[in-house]
């Protein structure tokens, strides 16, 4: 599913962000991706979801090395990509079920199919009843379950979520947890960056641990002592 190999990303003249970034991450596998903040977390997933080619190195995406691909090629891969934010970034002006519908209507898919499979994931995330809310009047854990239905609208093949529980209390955080990992059972690799040690010991899966550009552990699993 993802592979990168001796990865640099450097802007400009600037530092290297990433330094020599070898791993590989299988199909179907949750992973996550830890380090304090600065470490370079935010970085990698860019270049994971294609907001950035890197400096040196390749990057395979679904067995096929993006860093040699075209602009418009790049958007076709972007379609099997959802992106968590840790900002949200929901459209103000669209209400909580159009937020989830815009990547399905930016598709081109049936207004009937875009309504059935909106509802299922305003369910599946237990905000039926905000459906026509816009986001200045949803609170934080509700735009992120939003932000999470939004990214997986499309089915995609891979889940990138940056620090999606950094502004919520443990609770919402430890339900969005069980979200991915629900989305992971059917199908979905999940790569999720946090520095929520805590969170990954409750809900463990293998990680990789960045530390200033470089990858400093690639273990298995972190559990509860």
């Amino acid at each position: 599913m993802i592979h990168f190999s001796n990865v640099v990303l450097q802007y400009d003249t600037g530092p290297e962000i990433l330094r020599n970034v070898t791993f590989t991450i299988n199909s179907g596998e949750f992973r996550y991706v830890l380090g304090a903040s600065g470490a370079g977390k935010t970085s990698l997933l860019r270049l994971m979801y294609l907001a950035q080619r890197p400096s040196h190195g390749s990057i395979n995406l679904f067995g096929t090395n993006i860093s040699l691909l075209r602009r418009e090629e790049l958007a076709v891969f972007r379609r099997n990509i959802g992106v968590v934010f840790q900002d949200f970034r929901l459209l103000p002006h669209l209400t909580a079920s159009d937020n989830v519908a815009l990547p399905l209507r930016i598709a081109g898919v049936s207004e009937s199919t875009i309504n059935k499979n909106v509802f299922e994931l305003m369910e599946w995330v237990g905000l039926v009843d905000e459906c026509n809310q816009f986001p200045a009047s949803l609170s934080g854990g509700q735009k992120q379950r939003i932000a999470v239905a939004r990214a997986v609208v499309t089915q995609p093949k891979l889940l990138v979520a940056d620090e999606p529980t950094g502004n919520l209390d443990e609770h919402l955080g430890q339900r969005l947890i069980y979200l991915f990992e629900e989305l992971n059972r059917i199908g979905t690799t999940v790569v999720l960056a946090t520095h929520n040690k805590a969170l990954v010991t409750s809900n463990p899966h293998p990680y990789l641990t960045l530390n200033s550009g470089k990858i400093l552990l690639n273990g298995s699993c972190l559990r509860n002592t």
